[in-house]
């Protein structure tokens, strides 16, 4: 079982129900390794202290998955881990989401090359491992990598990321399935 291995502090947080509904974002305030809790900054107003959720923190090297049980102790709220229900890399679910992101650079051979107009982009879903996007038709081709900038909670977030499959829809559009990189916060 892995545990709070990296500090979580500042990170973004998005939060869903066990059924996979987005709840909302937050930032994580502060971790407590031993005890397997993370503080948030707030919760959704549809959790209540003894709720269960999922927690998807964008962290650095790769953002992981956790599953708890929100506490309110004064006026600030945890989120207490669940031992043994971290979830592994493969086949972790993904949650729906409607973020906006821009990708900002492609990568190649080890160096960002900044593109010339920002493309704007969609994140239609998110795992601990990756992310699903539309974006303009063509826009990126399989295996492409990219850095992708995203703000949560006001919490800006740059993640690196492969092309994995493209759909061509109708129209001007295209969905990208797409894997994270580990290492993906470090400079390139």
């Amino acid at each position: 079982m892995n545990e709070l291995s990296s500090d979580y502090t500042g990170c973004p947080a998005l939060i869903y129900d066990l059924d996979g509904n987005h709840l909302g974002n937050t930032i994580v305030t502060y971790y407590e390794k031993a005890a397997l809790r993370i503080e948030i900054r707030e919760i959704p107003s549809t959790l209540s202290p003894g709720a269960a959720c999922r927690v998807l923190i964008l962290a650095s090297p790769s953002p992981c998955e956790y599953q708890g049980r929100v506490i309110k102790e004064g006026q600030r709220f945890q989120i207490a881990m669940y031992m043994g229900q971290v979830k592994e890399n493969r086949g972790t679910a993904r949650y729906k989401i409607n973020i906006a992101a821009m990708i900002e650079n492609l990568i190649y051979d080890g160096r960002a090359y900044p593109l010339y107009s920002r493309l704007k982009v969609t994140i239609l879903n998110i795992s601990k491992s990756g992310v699903r996007l539309s974006g303009p038709k063509h826009s990126l081709m399989d295996g492409d990598r990219f850095q992708m900038r995203m703000n949560i909670s006001g919490n800006d977030k740059l993640l690196i990321a492969d092309v994995v499959n493209r759909i061509d829809l109708a129209g001007d559009a295209s969905e990208y399935g797409c894997r994270f990189l580990i290492g993906s916060e470090r400079v390139v």
